[in-house]
């Protein structure tokens, strides 16, 4: 047994260094090869770089020649004849040619006469600036620049450059091209340092034709080392190739022309020597293999990985052969203590679950997919006020004495949150009273249900109860509160419209009364605007909890109605262009309706512009969902795109509508009857100018009749309205006809308290 435990590990020992040793035998050999197919491509890229750079420097040195030679024939060269023969020179893609001048040589006794013929054959304003000792001075008289927008720079002696003079001395000697040695070009010496470059000059000897030839100057082109370099290097190598010009001095040292880089290691190395007009030139050039195209590949990395993979392979199958008994048994020891630590944990998440559900406030009950109970917590069974939990859904109803919210009809099972869920149905916010023996007093639940996630293992459906009773009670105090409230504040209201109508009624036969009755209609609107903002205010804490009243509507004749009421009380009399496309029916509390369709067709009539006649589209189409979009289009100020993000939140009025009246409630008020019913309300650009607002409503809505915790809240309500009424007819007699408890004859708004039409708009 020892010895097979020796003996399994020594032998994949054995397997493992045979395979690494053929492995790197292999790669190795590959490597080799690799290296081999690197030498022959750069070599084969060194020679095209050597011949784009030799071809383009004899390609400049025989442009110029030509040009020479052009210019030798013309006995009174001018300008024109400058700007006509090198011309072709400018278009020629000359690549780090940075100009060609026309040089002439003078003496320094003579340049005063030389200057004055020049400017006569077209030099304007030629000046030639000599520099160093009197003798033979060599100008510039004429120049076009290459490849770069800068001015030319006339007049200047090349003598300050002795390696440019020199080769124009050697070139005139010779009646050849020369090439100078590497110096800074005389027009870049101003620049910094940094985009100083090295540069040369080709320099073509001018002489005529005649029997006895006469010296008239020189052809220079200006060459900057750099982008010669960089230009035909970066065609021709396709970024592969470093390279270096070097060229060789007349003293015989070796001077960098240009350099020139491309990311990568070079390693290898290609040097080689030509010749440019009078100049002995070297091209150094540098790559990474890498880079090198066929010369890199993976194959030695992927021939590396795979046979060391193998290797291993190997070596661990003569391992496992070897020592399988033994690893299997620590294998099931492994196993089992892992077994007993996930059970140890699951159990400790389960107690953990269970704490949790025993300590949340809420109730959660748990079915399964027959509606068996599997989990009812203590909270879930002291709202429901039943201990012993009944398994067949049927009997739901009876056993916990579940009801609608009017607390008189039995809830039906189909549409208990349990049940839905179990058809698949999420639920959220289902209302329903509690009443049984244990709950004789009642209790109001909020419940949602939902399907057990499969994650579970099990199908069945889960709900969460909340208690809401003292919720709902709130609520239903605030209404109240809100109505008497609203009622106490407009009574004084009423009384003091009724005596301003009384005076004005008295004042009517007055003849000089006219500024006192004024006064009096002014005090009667502002009433009125009074009024009309307790009713908005009253709608604004009412609207989102106020019972709705839902019944088929047809909206057609309700639009109809709150266009007609809208227009028909213009103060200017004038007539809106108005639209009013094919509307559906749908199912919704009227009042509520007619608020938001006149809040919204009101202020599209009230925000437009001085001197415009109001435009204003009505339309309706369906909406994904079996539901309805609304759309109220107008061509008014519009809403800039700032404020749109809050243009239904309360008090919000947009800086546009200064000087438009408004409280800055009636789009919060649209937006929370929307939302009751189940829709959704926004805003966006009219296309054609203007405003365009929209809202949905599904076409079917969700039972919302009124639940007797809501009648009794209205009946409320009135009572208390009744007794303000009968208080403030107390205190005034004969001021009975009064509008206190009835609605303002004189202000349309008012006669809905639940259901205000104030005119809002832009966050109004």
């Amino acid at each position: 047994m020892r010895r097979g435990r020796l003996g399994g590990p020594v032998l994949a020992l054995a397997v493992l260094v045979v395979g690494i040793a053929a492995t790197a035998g292999i790669v190795i050999a590959l490597r080799a090869d690799q290296r081999d197919n690197a030498e022959q491509v750069m070599d084969q890229r060194t020679a095209v770089a050597l011949a784009a750079v030799q071809t383009e420097a004899e390609r400049y040195r025989a442009l110029l020649q030509a040009t020479a030679a052009g210019i030798s024939t013309d006995d009174s060269f001018t300008w024109d004849d400058y700007d006509v023969v090198t011309a072709p020179l400018a278009t020629a893609d000359l690549v780090g040619a940075s100009s060609v001048a026309y040089v002439v040589p003078s003496r320094t006794q003579q340049i005063a006469a030389t200057q004055a013929l020049w400017r006569s054959r077209g030099a304007d304003g030629l000046t030639l600036r000599p520099t160093g000792p009197a003798g033979m001075h060599y100008f510039t008289i004429f120049t076009r620049m290459l490849n770069e927008d800068s001015e030319a720079l006339d007049g200047l002696d090349v003598r300050g450059s002795p390696e440019a003079s020199a080769a124009l001395s050697y070139a005139q000697q010779i009646g050849q091209p020369t090439v100078s040695d590497t110096y800074v070009l005389l027009r870049d010496r101003n620049l910094p340092a940094a985009q100083q470059q090295h540069s040369f000059v080709f320099a073509a000897p001018i002489w005529t034709r005649a029997p006895i030839p006469q010296f008239r100057g020189w052809i220079v082109l200006g060459m900057r080392g750099q982008d010669f370099l960089s230009g035909v290097l970066r065609t021709v190598s396709q970024g592969q190739l470093d390279g270096s010009l070097l060229a060789t001095t007349a003293g015989g040292a070796r001077s960098q022309v240009a350099d020139y880089h491309v990311p990568g290691r070079p390693s290898l190395t290609r040097r080689n020597d030509f010749t440019v007009a009078d100049q002995d030139w070297t091209l150094v050039t540098r790559a990474d293999p890498a880079r090198l195209p066929g010369a890199h590949s993976v194959l030695p990395a992927t021939v590396l990985l795979g046979c060391l993979a193998i290797t291993t392979i190997l070596a661990g199958l003569v391992w496992v052969l070897a020592t399988g008994r033994s690893r299997a048994v620590a294998r099931v020891h492994e196993a089992t203590r892992e077994l007993r630590e996930a059970e140890a944990e699951s159990r400790r998440q389960a107690g953990l679950l269970q704490a949790i559900m025993d300590s949340i406030g809420d109730g959660v009950g748990v079915v399964d997919e027959h509606g068996a109970f599997l989990l009812h917590n203590p909270a879930a069974k002291a709202l429901l006020g039943i201990q012993l939990d009944n398994d067949h859904p049927e009997a739901w109803q009876e056993h916990y004495g579940l009801f609608r919210p009017d607390g008189r009809t039995p809830f039906p099972v189909d549409e208990l949150p349990l049940m839905r869920a179990l058809a698949g149905q999420p639920s959220d916010g289902v209302e329903m009273i509690v009443r049984n023996p244990q709950r004789p007093e009642g209790l109001l639940l909020s419940v949602d249900g939902r399907p057990l996630d499969v994650r579970a293992g099990q199908r069945g459906a889960v709900a969460v109860f909340h208690d809401i009773t003292e919720l709902r009670r709130y609520e239903n105090d605030l209404a109240v509160f809100a109505g008497v409230v609203a009622h106490d504040l407009k009574a004084p209201l009423a009384v003091v419209r009724g005596h301003c109508e009384a005076a004005d009624e008295d004042l009517s036969c007055v003849s000089d009364a006219a500024d006192v009755r004024a006064t009096l209609g002014r005090v009667v609107r502002a009433v009125d605007r009074m009024a009309a903002l307790i009713d908005t205010l009253l709608a604004y804490a009412t609207a989102r909890d106020a019972p709705l009243k839902v019944e088929r509507i047809e909206l057609g004749p309700l639009v109809e109605d709150v266009v007609h009421d809208r227009v028909s009380y213009r103060p200017d009399g004038e007539q809106p262009d108005l639209y009013v496309g094919p509307m559906p029916a749908v199912r919704a509390d009227p009042a509520m309706l007619r608020h938001v369709l006149d809040n919204l067709i009101g202020n599209a009539l009230k925000y437009v512009r001085p001197g415009a006649t109001p435009r204003v589209d009505v339309t309706a189409s369906p909406e994904p969902g079996a539901g309805v979009r609304i759309e109220v289009a107008d061509r008014g100020i519009g809403i800039p795109d700032s404020d749109k993000p809050e243009v239904f939140e309360t008090f919000h009025r947009s800086t546009e509508v200064a000087g438009y009246a408004g409280t800055g409630l009636g789009l919060a008020i649209c937006k929370r009857i929307v939302e009751r019913h189940g829709g959704t309300i926004g805003v966006a650009d009219n296309p054609g100018g203007g405003t365009r607002f929209f809202f949905t409503l599904p076409l079917e809505v969700s039972d919302m009749s009124e639940p007797e915790d809501d009648i009794a809240v209205r009946a409320a309500l009135e009572r208390a309205l009744a007794e303000r009424v009968n208080m403030e007819n107390s205190r005034l007699p004969g001021m009975s006809a009064l509008p206190a408890a009835e609605p303002s004859a004189h202000h349309e708004p008012a006669a809905r308290l639940r259901a205000p039409v104030p005119d809002h708009q832009h966050g109004n």
